[in-house]
């Protein structure tokens, strides 16, 4: 005895569902644009390399490490606002959804 696998029905009176807006991948595309314009106008100015590694080679090892952990904390708040975004989309989604009248069996 073979098991024949069944396949979902597709209601034609149902509305279609939107597609999705992926917020995380417009949020992080921002943030790394705006780094790659941050970037390409530092090392395009007349000067401002040279002022730029100046700035760098006088910094001392604390204020390193207070840099990298305001960056590492700017990437964590970014990673929460996707987050809650999608969750935002995740429950406007389910509100929306109209609830399956319940089958008796």
């Amino acid at each position: 005895m073979t098991d024949v696998p069944q396949t979902a029905t597709i209601d034609a009176a149902a509305p279609a569902e939107r597609p999705r807006t992926r917020w995380g991948g417009i949020i992080w595309g921002s943030v790394l644009a705006a780094v790659a314009v941050a970037g390409v106008w530092v090392t395009s100015g007349e000067g401002r390399l040279d002022e730029l590694t100046a700035a760098v080679e006088q910094v001392s090892p604390a204020t390193m490490a207070g840099y990298t952990a305001l960056a590492v904390g700017a990437l964590l708040a970014v990673t929460g606002l996707v987050g809650l975004l999608r969750r935002a989309q995740r429950a406007a989604a389910a509100r929306r959804r109209p609830l399956s009248p319940s089958t008796p069996e």
